[in-house]
């Protein structure tokens, strides 16, 4: 009898652990389509405009993708983090927790690169998918976000004319910027 019992807890895990989210890998490949396209694009602003032209791309042409993505997957997609640059870019509590728990880990010596988090979460009495996938400071990211004593006058005006109350600056390569988040209903 006792061995059953054992057999029949072992069989009864099994669906939980064979139904390890289904929504995953998609929710991976949404959150990961996004930000290599916008490095793209801000590479290529870099090399006509400098790191003042890039500013304007991560202001408009940003959320404008991450619009595009939305409708085109049926994820609601945006970029947060707790020292945000744009005042939409605020994080949720869900969000602010994630970051929080990515920042931790990341001290405790985990690769930011591989940082996510996810689950299903209720909002407004509904099941939501919630994912999201750390975004670490590149090089090329630290002519804007970094050390606000190394950015240069120029990029230091179009941030300030753009974002009078940027929190978003004194990053290094590899730390965690912030993430991308991603959710829709369940």
């Amino acid at each position: 009898m006792r061995k059953y019992a054992i057999v029949t807890l072992f069989a009864a895990a099994i669906p939980a652990y064979a139904a390890d989210p289904a929504w995953i890998p998609d929710a991976r490949q949404v959150a990961s389509s996004v930000p290599p396209r916008l490095l793209a694009v801000l590479t290529e602003e870099i090399g006509k405009s400098g790191p003042e032209g890039a500013i304007a791309v991560c202001s408009e042409k940003a959320p404008a993708m991450a619009k595009a993505a939305s409708e085109a997957t049926g994820w609601n997609i945006r970029r947060v983090s707790l020292r945000n640059r744009n005042p939409k870019a605020v994080p949720d509590a869900w969000e602010r927790a994630a970051l929080e728990e990515f920042d931790r880990r990341a001290a405790a010596g985990e690769s930011p690169a591989t940082l996510e988090k996810f689950a299903v979460v209720q909002e407004n009495g509904r099941d939501v998918y919630r994912y999201m996938k750390a975004l670490p400071v590149q090089e090329l990211c630290v002519s804007c976000h970094g050390p606000a004593n190394r950015l240069s006058p120029a990029v230091k005006a179009e941030l300030l004319k753009r974002y009078p109350d940027d929190k978003g600056t004194g990053y290094t390569p590899g730390q965690i910027r912030g993430a991308m988040t991603i959710k829709k209903p369940a």
